[in-house]
């Protein structure tokens, strides 16, 4: 028996609720699922590509690196937008036009004849796909009562994975063999796909809407920042967004220059970090339910740790397979337990909340990468490497430590 359809008139007091509203039939999912992995893909399309901007635009490749650092700029601060857009109008409505928007962007990558073409390009991509995982994530909250969710997001974290692994290792392998300006198409053709799939699907164009806020979203995003735990944990992801991917991004190319790998090949190694997270992914459960919240994280901050002090220190290319293997379960353990999180920070406004949070992890992605940049180009990668495990290491510990006070407290806050 089908669930009875939720009158639009008490959509928003549900929501208050955090209770699930919304149904999606399998061709809908399909293509929520295409869009979201094309969009893990594109965020990490352009690491493994870096040396061959580097060459084909006669810059460094601290310089090329810009593409990586201005999407993530794009991506966070369209976030700001976007969140209060999709609990407006719907958000598998703002999905389909997101993706629409990111093909506009890759037919401009694939067209570039200078690298501020490209970043420019790059820079309308990542504006467009900010409509994406954050509300896909943000929709998984409005369907999936809280005890049951990271499971589910877990799920759709194996589909992040996914496009960042095809991302990674299609990017290498088209650039080395077909040029990198294929790697645009391959990814324009398939948002077109996607994107026409949901915005031309009966369900979506008919998704009830919530009223219009009567502060405008300015006021939403406030509200979201007028609470403490939700400060904290919007500090938090953009320390962990500025220290993960700050050195990821620079890892293909490291593994080219300091030991000559081929470029599919260090990509290919670079592809453990993801397949790390299936490893979570498939144990979430099961981890959760020994270690806990606080003990996610604070195993995963260790895993992190070890994995980028082992590719610090390692003169062998052989080590970086362990150490990406294990710094990827590592992340995911604390970044799944973080999004979990992050989707009960306010449930009221769990759009904005949720992109409040993508935007300052990608900002603070941006602030890493235009940091590890510059000392790339200075001082060589590995100091940056070294900078990574300490931090992540440190922020594990903090954010387990904070959970553990948050529980305390709870349990002793007297019943009414």
């Amino acid at each position: 028996m089908s669930r009875p359809a939720v009158p639009k008139a008490n959509t928003e007091a549900l929501l208050r609720e955090g209770t699930p509203v919304n149904r999606v039939r399998p061709g809908g999912l399909a293509a929520l699922a295409t869009v979201h992995f094309c969009s893990s893909a594109m965020m990490r399309a352009c690491d493994p590509m870096l040396p061959s901007l580097a060459q084909t635009f006669g810059v460094t490749a601290g310089r090329a690196a810009l593409t990586v650092s201005v999407y993530a700029v794009a991506y966070g601060l369209l976030q700001l937008l976007f969140g209060p857009f999709g609990d407006r109008y719907g958000k598998r409505r703002t999905i389909g036009f997101a993706a629409l928007g990111c093909v506009l962007g890759n037919v401009l990558a694939m067209f570039a004849t200078s690298l501020e073409m490209l970043v420019l390009a790059r820079f309308l991509a990542g504006a467009a796909a900010a409509g994406i995982i954050a509300l896909v994530l943000a929709w998984v909250g409005d369907t999936v009562p809280y005890d049951e969710r990271q499971p589910v997001l877990a799920r759709f974290l194996m589909l992040s994975l996914g496009g960042m692994i095809a991302g990674q290792w299609v990017s290498a392998v088209f650039t080395e063999w077909l040029g990198w300006r294929a790697v645009f198409a391959l990814l324009a053709g398939v948002f077109c796909v996607g994107g026409l799939a949901i915005s031309l699907n009966r369900e979506v164009r008919t998704e009830a809407v919530r009223a219009p806020s009567p502060h405008g979203h300015v006021r939403d995003i406030v509200r979201v920042l007028s609470e403490p735990w939700a400060r904290w944990m919007l500090l938090v992801v953009a320390a962990e967004g500025a220290f993960a991917f700050s050195g990821l991004a620079f890892l293909p190319a490291y593994l080219v220059r300091e030991f000559g790998l081929a470029l599919s090949a260090a990509a290919g190694v670079v592809v453990l970090y993801g397949i790390g997270g299936f490893f979570y992914a498939f144990a979430a459960r099961r981890l959760l339910a020994v270690l806990g919240e606080s003990g996610m994280v604070f195993t995963g901050g260790i895993a992190l740790g070890i994995g980028w002090l082992v590719l610090a220190v390692g003169r062998h290319w052989a080590l970086a397979l362990p150490a990406c293997l294990v710094a990827g379960v590592g992340f995911y353990m604390l970044h799944g337990t973080l999004q979990t999180l992050a989707t009960q920070m306010v449930p009221a406004l769990r759009g904005t909340a949720v992109s409040l949070f993508a935007s300052t992890m990608f900002l603070g992605i941006a602030a890493g990468v235009a940091g590890a940049s510059a000392v790339v180009d200075r001082i060589g990668t590995r100091p940056v490497f070294m900078v990574c495990a300490a931090a992540l290491l440190a922020i594990g510990a903090a954010l387990a430590l904070s959970l553990r006070q948050r529980a305390a407290a709870t349990r002793l806050r007297p019943t009414s």
